[in-house]
């Protein structure tokens, strides 16, 4: 079974760090990470771009031409999503290491 991480942000880079180095460090690590992003004028893409060079597993950023809004940003990431699981994920979350395999469990 795939399993996608969907992960909206907007302006996160006082949060990001922490919540891609929980990804990083789970278990059972997803299959992908879909990042949607909602037109950050922050650090943001720049964080995300060197995480994608370094993590184990695909993580693709897009980039929206024009705002969505939270929650058709949201949308977006989920859209973009292969996985047969979907874990959404919000920018300031931190998982605990065993999230993904507990839940698969």
């Amino acid at each position: 079974m795939r399993v996608s991480v969907a992960v909206a942000t907007y302006n996160g880079e006082a949060y990001l760090e922490a919540q891609l180095g929980s990804l990083a460090q789970q278990t059972r690590p997803p299959d992908e990470l879909v990042v949607s992003d909602d037109g950050s004028t922050d650090r943001t893409i720049e964080i995300l771009d060197s995480f994608a060079k370094a993590a184990s597993f695909p993580v693709r950023v897009y980039r929206n031409p024009e705002r969505l809004g939270y929650s058709r940003n949201f949308e977006r990431a989920i859209e973009l999503c292969s996985g047969d699981i979907i874990f959404l994920c919000d920018q300031d979350d931190v998982w605990f290491p065993e999230k993904v395999k507990t839940v698969l469990q």
